[in-house]
């Protein structure tokens, strides 16, 4: 049985910025399409602490704050573990903003590599703790690589009209991919036909846009959550054989060698890969006149796993 998490130990600064690490983890992975913030949180071990403190957002929080018990209500909603993740995953926003994208449009094939490198490892793990070979388990596990197989030949929208409705209703949409290992909240957004203007927003400042986005984020992961919770209370084993299918559907995202196959113009007039398709690295270089990089794709993809196993031991004490 996939172990319950303990609450993070926040009475230190050593706790607070081992969770800050994680939400700048967390913030760096919702920024590239094919991982999942919701990934590195189960990779982190905090996944069941940020789904269950999500979901006291409820009528008894309503009541504390009405009863002016401030206190009581920041404790109900583990307000010290929430408050040093979010500003960890906002800073890992802003720094992903122009890093990572930095990476993807000039590393592309060694940060996938490292991706792909961490999801395995991850899948690994997780499936030898949620005994994934009992019928339940298993079946679960193939529903979710159905899942995120299905979402990714979903065709992306192109010259959507981004109001700031539709912009509600994509925040709404992406956050509850972002807290799904998996989904990717990019992708998402890339579907959506937002992925774009949102980094826009973010490295520009438009507060108005990201306020808006933000609210349909708000609302939409703690509706989200609320069914998180009574599912992993249910059936966690299940649920964790559901997300190790997620994970494992996610991996043709990541495959290093890809090729674009359609395009378009992004806001400055230059050409943006659309969609791609997977090709063997013997025949990059033929189709892309690009290097494959395999001695740098193969090291990346080692330290991806090792990354996995080094946060399992500094996180939770196993390995």
């Amino acid at each position: 049985m996939v172990s319950q998490t303990k609450p993070t130990d926040l009475s230190t600064w050593r706790g607070k910025a081992a969770l800050y690490s994680k939400g700048i983890a967390m913030g760096l992975g919702d920024s590239v399409p094919g991982i999942s913030g919701g990934t590195i949180a189960v990779i982190s071990n905090i996944y069941d602490e940020l789904v269950f403190s999500i979901r006291a957002f409820d009528a008894r929080l309503l009541l504390l704050i009405s009863q002016g018990q401030l206190a009581a209500g920041w404790k109900h909603i583990n307000g010290n573990f929430l408050l040093v993740l979010a500003l960890g995953i906002l800073t890992g926003l802003l720094v992903s903003a122009n890093t990572v994208l930095y990476l993807l449009e000039n590393q592309f094939e060694a940060l996938m590599a490292f991706f792909l490198g961490l999801v395995l490892a991850s899948v690994a793990i997780l499936a030898r703790e949620t005994h994934i070979l009992h019928l339940h388990n298993g079946a679960a596990l193939l529903a979710g690589v159905g899942t995120t197989l299905l979402v990714a030949q979903l065709d992306p929208v192109v010259g959507a009209e981004l109001s700031y409705g539709y912009l509600f209703l994509c925040g709404l949409l992406a956050i509850s991919a972002m807290i799904l290992p998996g989904l990717s909240g990019a992708f998402i957004l890339i579907l959506l036909g937002a992925y774009e203007a949102m980094l826009t927003a973010l490295t520009q400042f438009q507060w108005l846009t990201i306020i808006v986005f933000m609210a349909g984020c708000g609302i939409g992961i703690i509706a989200f959550s609320r069914l998180l919770a009574s599912l992993l209370l249910r059936f966690r084993n299940i649920c964790y054989g559901y997300i190790c299918g997620m994970l494992l559907g996610s991996l043709p995202v990541l495959w290093p060698w890809q090729q674009a196959v359609s395009f378009y113009e992004d806001s400055d007039g230059h050409q943006q890969a659309l969609q791609s398709v997977n090709v063997w690295p013997l025949n990059y270089t033929e189709l892309t006149g690009q290097s494959p990089q395999l001695f740098w794709v193969a090291l990346c993809f080692v330290l991806g796993g090792a990354a996995v196993l080094l946060l399992r031991w500094l996180f939770s004490g196993r390995y």
